[in-house]
């Protein structure tokens, strides 16, 4: 069905009542999608079936097959969504249209790669699993590495333009950068497996050190 625009839209009872319900494609594919992170964070990537996501969603088998397909592609389309709202985060604020200041830019990028939104335990339960699954399934590796090579190019020249505007002597910037993004996944990691030993506030001040020493004069 379509609604008046054109978009693809879904018609569905409502519980207790005989009238049907009218949702957006995008929306029911985001619900499912949802459902899946929280069923990887809950019980694991392998665990994870079409007919635990369509509980879990309040949906039926059918309509995710409608969306998705197969169990397959409904992961696939998960990694990805996960992948592309965090590196698209960290892209959004690296090309900096909206912050002048690249010491401000910095702090703006630490505050959104240690925040609430990108360390939630659900998140990174999720982000994490996928990556174990990487090497084995090269489409998982595919679609990992897409968007890390684009953040890592971002961080690159950022780091580029940092080292110009300072005139920091011997500094290279993708080494730096390789760095740096191996801390904050190390950070990570560290926040998930031993959250006991590593508070969010110490991850944020081991990465704002690493920031000030490479670059003093925009971190302080």
């Amino acid at each position: 069905m379509t609604d008046a625009s054109g978009a693809v839209t879904e018609a569905l009872p409502e519980a207790g009542s005989k009238r049907r319900q009218i949702r957006p494609k995008a929306e029911r594919r985001q619900q499912l999608i949802d459902a899946t992170i929280r069923c990887i964070a809950q019980h694991g990537l392998s665990a994870v079936t079409m007919q635990m996501v369509t509980r879990e969603a309040g949906l039926s088998v059918g309509i995710a097959n409608l969306h998705f397909k197969s169990k397959d592609n409904l992961l696939k389309e998960t990694l990805r969504f996960v992948a592309e709202e965090y590196h698209g985060g960290q892209i959004e604020i690296m090309e900096g249209g909206d912050i002048l200041d690249l010491g401000e830019r910095l702090d703006a990028l630490l505050d959104f790669q240690l925040g609430r939104g990108v360390t939630q335990r659900q998140k990174m339960s999720v982000w994490f699993a996928y990556y174990g699954e990487a090497g084995a399934r090269p489409v998982y590796q595919k679609i990992v590495s897409t968007v890390d090579r684009l953040a890592a190019q971002k961080l690159e020249a950022l780091f580029i333009q940092i080292i110009r505007e300072g005139n920091y002597r011997g500094v290279d910037a993708r080494e730096l950068a390789t760095g740096y993004s191996a801390l904050i996944d190390g950070l990570h990691l560290g926040l998930l497996v031993t959250p006991r030993e590593l508070s969010k506030r110490r991850a944020r001040a081991v990465a704002r050190d690493f920031l000030r020493r490479a670059f003093p004069q925009h971190i302080r």
